[in-house]
């Protein structure tokens, strides 16, 4: 089946995800886990990428927490931090599907303020043909409105697109929908799923 748009998410895709590596350079891993335990920071990023304020969900947060308030409010004051580096070889495919013509695309769960924030640091950020974000959209993978949404937006049809994530959860619920997907756990994967399609050359995915 012909592919009519590539649609690639960005955390642990385009842009390294890793709030815990970060945190365990500030603090000692102990403290580290022992307020990940506490404290749902993940749930809470959820809130940002369904649509909740940047700034404002992250600091209400930390004041339910006074012990960790401080290493709370971090995950908005350094949040550039968490959020790196770009993965290199995964922008040059995107970046060679767009000259190719191949329509690319972005889904993906990251908030207003904070994709925002980061077009700012990453300009491929803004390269996409076209951007789905979850806190635009109000709806956050793996829920199946967020991938119908994308459908009813782009009018290609579920069979013809082809998705990668690093998530199975967000991979299994676009292929119930009949996407083609790709299980993201590197770039040479990656390269290697788009050259079998044949969106991309060996030339393309060279270093």
């Amino acid at each position: 089946m012909a592919i009519d748009a590539v649609i690639f998410d960005i955390g642990n895709v385009l842009i390294e995800w890793q709030p815990e590596r970060f945190y365990d350079t500030v603090m000692p891993r102990e403290e580290r886990e022992a307020m990940f335990a506490e404290v749902d920071l993940h749930g809470m990023n959820d809130e940002i990428d369904c649509g909740g304020n940047f700034r404002g969900t992250i600091y209400a947060w930390a004041e339910r927490y006074p012990r960790w308030r401080g290493a709370i409010q971090a995950w908005h004051d350094n949040w550039i931090e968490m959020a790196t580096p770009a993965i290199a070889p995964s922008v040059h495919l995107l970046r060679r599907l767009r000259a190719r013509g191949v329509p690319v695309f972005a889904l993906t769960n990251f908030g207003i303020g904070s994709f925002a924030y980061a077009q700012t640091r990453y300009d491929f950020l803004s390269e996409f043909d076209r951007a789905y974000v979850s806190g635009h959209m109000g709806v956050i993978k793996p829920e199946a409105r967020i991938y119908e949404m994308v459908e009813e937006d782009c009018g290609i049809a579920p069979d013809r697109l082809l998705f990668t994530d690093d998530r199975h959860d967000n991979i299994a619920a676009a292929a119930r929908r009949g996407w083609q997907v790709h299980h993201f756990d590197g770039p040479m994967g990656w390269a290697e799923r788009l050259q079998a399609e044949g969106l991309l050359t060996a030339e393309d995915i060279a270093p």
